[in-house]
């Protein structure tokens, strides 16, 4: 039987070390799809179809993050219950969250497939790659409900204190995603279009995977006929918690489509840049993305539990654990940025890797800001107040465009390699006051349960 693990006792590094550690791995696994789609594609079919997978990965990030963040969101009330100790209320959470992922799944696929077109024309995306673009998107797009469910159930599980479980089965889709990348690409030929369905068979698997092993070893999770009937209040509480979540990412993507849009205009070769070095900043920025999954989870049940003296110590500890991974990042991609290119490349392609090196050597220099923007923004959502950290995102959307606007006309890549940093900086700017006004809220509301003004 497995066991769910709670985060409201014990010292805080060693907890959220060891929750983060299985995230991290699932995270790189993750990510590794990416990599190894891009890899394949670079490598066996060209510079052309390379760009064509990156093309639009910020419009792909728009939908599939508003979905990542909407299951985040779901399972966020589902930590506080657990913390609490109330599982009827925890359970039926679960379900209707179950059944809104079903609704919501199938109709952003169904909209989104439609918009394929029109969405890469209004990027700007270069007409020799706009085909291999088209299916691609298409085709991530039908998926969607894949991705959803996989990133809902991962969810629910790590908020009730298990995240080693979901990295296992992402660990079979990974090696599942490798074997059919090749499969369809070397031996069926059906290029771009392959690495997405390979992508995205591989996600449903996870999903199918994690569903079974959730109600058949999770014992708190056994419903009664009760449990599973829907309830619109609710929906209306996950609803106010996961879509300002979801829309956090979205915001945020909004002004990544214009950086890449602008970066779109200035030709196949710095599309090529670009794709390459996000695939290799997106891989080391898993320990910060995990990092913050982890603080939502620790927050959540620490909040729920009624001890929000535990959030402050647990960012500390993440921020430490978060300095120490960033110094050993910026050594290895300072001295390697351009080996990592070669994995997408041929060595005779030297204005592209010499772009993506660039791209890299100036994001890693900003990872100390994004790391802290993670910790504070998953802590603030996990205690419950996404609508705030949603504004992180409007932040972050507005400097983008900035940067998009203003900047890349006048200096081209060289602007589009500050657009990400600039974003962090200003998100910073907002999260850092949120976060204290959000922990001295938290404090004042447990004190007045507790009858014990003094603490707030």
């Amino acid at each position: 039987m497995a066991q769910s693990k709670e985060m409201t006792s014990g010292p805080c590094l060693p907890l959220i070390f060891n929750f983060t550690l299985p995230l991290l791995l699932g995270n790189m696994l993750q990510q590794t799809y990416s990599l190894i789609d891009a890899a394949i594609v670079g490598k066996f079919l060209g510079i052309n179809a390379l760009a064509s997978v990156g093309a639009s990965t910020s419009v792909v990030f728009l939908i599939l993050g508003f979905c990542n963040g909407c299951c985040g969101g779901f399972g966020i009330p589902v930590a506080q219950k657990f913390g609490a100790r109330d599982y009827v209320s925890m359970r039926r959470l679960v379900s209707v969250s179950l059944k809104l992922a079903g609704m919501m799944s199938v109709g952003i696929a169904l909209i989104t497939c439609l918009l394929c077109a029109f969405i890469l024309r209004t990027m700007q995306t270069p007409e020799n790659i706009f085909q291999d673009a088209y299916w691609y998107l298409l085709i991530t797009f039908i998926g969607v409900p894949c991705t959803f469910f996989y990133n809902l159930l991962s969810s629910i599980i790590r908020a009730l204190g298990d995240s080693k479980t979901p990295f296992w089965f992402l660990l079979f889709s990974t090696v599942l995603n490798v074997l059919l990348d090749l499969l369809c690409i070397l031996v069926f030929h059906w290029e771009v279009a392959g690495a997405a369905i390979a992508t995205v068979f591989s996600q449903g698997v996870s999903a199918v995977l994690c569903y079974f092993y959730m109600y058949r070893k999770f014992e708190i999770l056994r419903m009664q006929p009760a449990d599973k009937r829907f309830r619109p209040e609710l929906a209306r509480q996950l609803i106010f918690v996961g879509v300002p979540m979801g829309l956090q990412f979205s915001i945020t993507a909004i002004g990544s489509i214009m950086l890449q849009s602008a970066n779109n205009a200035l030709g196949t070769a710095c599309v090529a840049a670009f794709t390459a070095a996000m695939r290799i900043k997106m891989f080391f920025l898993c320990m910060l993305e995990s990092l913050g999954i982890a603080m939502a989870t620790f927050c959540g049940q620490n909040y729920g539990a009624g001890k929000p003296e535990r959030i402050w110590t647990g960012v500390k500890a993440a921020s430490l654990m978060m300095i120490v991974y960033v110094a050993a990042v910026a050594i290895i991609l300072w001295g390697f940025s351009e080996k990592f290119v070669l994995l997408f490349v041929d060595p005779s392609e030297t204005e592209i890797i010499a772009d993506a090196a660039l791209f890299l050597h100036i994001s890693v220099s900003f990872f100390p800001v994004l790391g802290l923007l993670c910790i504070l923004r998953y802590s603030i959502q996990g205690a419950g107040y996404t609508k705030l950290a949603m504004f992180s995102g409007v932040s972050e959307m507005i400097a983008r465009i900035l940067v998009s606007v203003v900047a890349v006309p006048l200096w081209g890549f060289w602007a589009v390699c500050f657009g990400d940093p600039t974003a962090w900086v200003f998100a910073d700017a907002f999260l850092i006051p949120a976060f204290i006004y959000v922990y001295r809220r938290l404090r004042l509301i447990v004190a007045r349960e507790r009858g014990d003004i003094r603490m707030a």
